[in-house]
């Protein structure tokens, strides 16, 4: 029980701490529309895209959305610094609960964040002209929580590298870029060249972005199957790596 309530308490501050910014949460919902809107239109009005309907806006429409948790799971890792910087993370180390609950909760927290935006980017489907049905709603929330878990874990394992604002920044920008861009949030990965699937395929977001497209428009490049469990896998390795870093990082603090 102490284990869980050490859980609920971490997250419900991070949840707490996202609905304070509300700026953020706006600005996090217009930025992907204008990736839609701006970036989808004028390069859909450039190429043909098969016979999707939708064209090439509803195709990127679910790795927008996998953008957007991308984002805001890795970069609410610089919470972390700031608790660090403020003290506060002195404060739950010499509480009664296990480096994996710590993690557990700040990632649940993370994901809380990633989700919320999530949901209302699904809600706003009917830009683009993608239908959207209980059923396809309520997998998509699956898989984001799954995948915001993931990413949020990799935030925290960047976080336990870095002591400084500035510094994680500047990891930030070698990571998430390449990320997003070699996920398939853009582009087809089928058909690429050998080194560049490489990258592709080695890409946890890219089984993320696959997932949710197969979920909103029913077509996909590998088996959901497949995907799922590799966003799973993702997700348990990077809060067992954090747990493990955390544990040797922070006992200088101690």
């Amino acid at each position: 029980m102490a284990e869980l309530e050490g859980i609920y308490t971490i997250w419900l501050r991070e949840t707490k701490r996202f609905f304070r910014y509300r700026s953020r949460i706006v600005t996090s919902v217009v930025t992907p529309m204008l990736w839609l809107l701006i970036f989808g239109t004028g390069l859909g009005a450039a190429v043909r895209f098969g016979n999707m309907p939708g064209g090439y806006e509803a195709f990127i429409y679910p790795g927008i959305i996998g953008q957007t948790i991308l984002f805001t799971s890795i970069f609410s890792g610089l919470s972390v610094i700031m608790d660090r910087q403020y003290g506060f993370l002195k404060e739950i180390l010499v509480a009664p609960i296990s480096r994996p609950s710590l993690v557990m909760g700040k990632a649940l927290g993370i994901s809380t964040a990633a989700v919320i935006q999530a949901t209302i980017l699904l809600i706003l489907s009917f830009i683009v002209g993608v239908p959207m049905t209980p059923v396809v709603f309520i997998l998509c929330m699956g898989i984001a929580l799954v995948m915001s878990v993931g990413l949020g874990g990799l935030g925290l394992v960047i976080a336990a590298f870095t002591d400084s604002m500035e510094g994680f920044n500047l990891i930030m920008s070698f990571i998430v870029l390449p990320m997003f861009l070699l996920s398939g949030a853009l582009f087809p990965i089928t058909g690429l060249p050998s080194w560049l699937q490489t990258g592709v395929y080695l890409n946890p977001l890219t089984y993320g972005v696959d997932a949710l497209r197969y979920a909103i428009l029913g077509e996909s490049a590998l088996p959901l199957g497949v995907s799922i469990i590799v966003i799973s896998a993702f997700a348990v390795m990077m809060v067992l790596v954090s747990s493990l870093l955390f544990s040797k990082k922070e006992q200088s603090l101690m």
